[in-house]
């Protein structure tokens, strides 16, 4: 989940102090979703495997070498590769890669899976048609990425200044992200992307928690990761960011995730 790049350059940049609290919210909100359609999936011993984008802490890249055993092989790939480095050896590979412009990794994949990364992508169509590509006759494609136009609140249940304030910030994240060449509504099209490439069997769910504790951490995360840019372009105040991380720090706002869509599709 950090194969992050566009014209403008990641809004939430991998190396920026907050990044690793983010990963690992993120890992706790969505690595059970991820490995349930993996296991769904079929993953077993001696496959091999592509995680596209894996420059966040390794809880992927590390759950599918537990899968594939000694026998398989995991290549996680990122343009930033320096919080996955540690893990690279026995099965994983870990490559400096740009999906959307270097060739795929050679030999061919029973799953390549990409979490987060597309919506961040400038140019998605390619990045898509190279990941299809590197599918063996028979190769799975998962695919999960965000879709905060699908629900483009922090807090669904809008009861309260504390809830409104929560909002606004969020929708200055929004428009952060579409400045930067976010797809803002690029989720719900991957099953006709995959269809449309190609693939057989395409099937697509949404996920997104509510009131969980890791979407609190990710929240506030977030915001101070962004919070020179928000005040930058007259977003929001530093007193209103103060007043929203105090108000988070609570523990009474029910916040949400935007739903991330995971879409998968068989290599005929």
């Amino acid at each position: 989940m950090g194969e992050r790049h566009t014209d403008h350059g990641y809004l939430l940049d991998n190396r920026q102090s907050q990044a690793g609290t983010r990963f690992e919210a993120i890992g706790e909100l969505f690595d059970p979703v991820t490995f349930r359609h993996v296991d769904a999936l079929g993953l077993t011993a001696g496959m091999r495997c592509w995680e596209v984008g894996a420059g966040g802490p390794p809880s992927v890249p590390l759950g599918l070498a537990e899968r594939v055993g000694p026998t398989g092989s995991v290549v996680a790939t990122d343009i930033d590769v320096s919080w996955t480095r540690e893990v690279a050896g026995g099965v994983i590979e870990v490559l400096r890669h740009d999906v959307a412009a270097d060739p795929p990794p050679p030999g061919g994949f029973d799953l390549v899976h990409a979490r987060l990364v597309l919506v961040h992508v400038s140019d998605r169509a390619e990045a898509l048609r190279r990941m299809v590509g590197a599918l063996r006759s028979g190769g799975r494609l998962l695919l999960e990425d965000a879709d905060p136009g699908l629900q483009p609140l922090s807090c669904p249940d809008e009861s309260g200044p504390e809830q409104r304030l929560a909002n606004r910030l969020r929708s200055g994240f929004r428009a952060l992200m579409e400045s930067r060449g976010a797809d803002l509504a690029y989720g719900r099209t991957l099953p006709r992307l995959l269809r449309e490439a190609g693939l057989a069997d395409v099937r697509a769910d949404a996920h997104f928690p509510i009131a969980s504790p890791a979407c609190a951490v990710l929240e506030s995360a977030t915001v101070r990761q962004i919070r020179h840019l928000l005040v930058a372009e007259g977003l929001a105040t530093d007193a209103e960011i103060d007043r929203h991380l105090a108000n988070v720090a609570t523990g009474r706002l029910d916040l949400a995730t935007a739903p991330m869509v995971s879409a998968w599709g068989r290599r005929p």
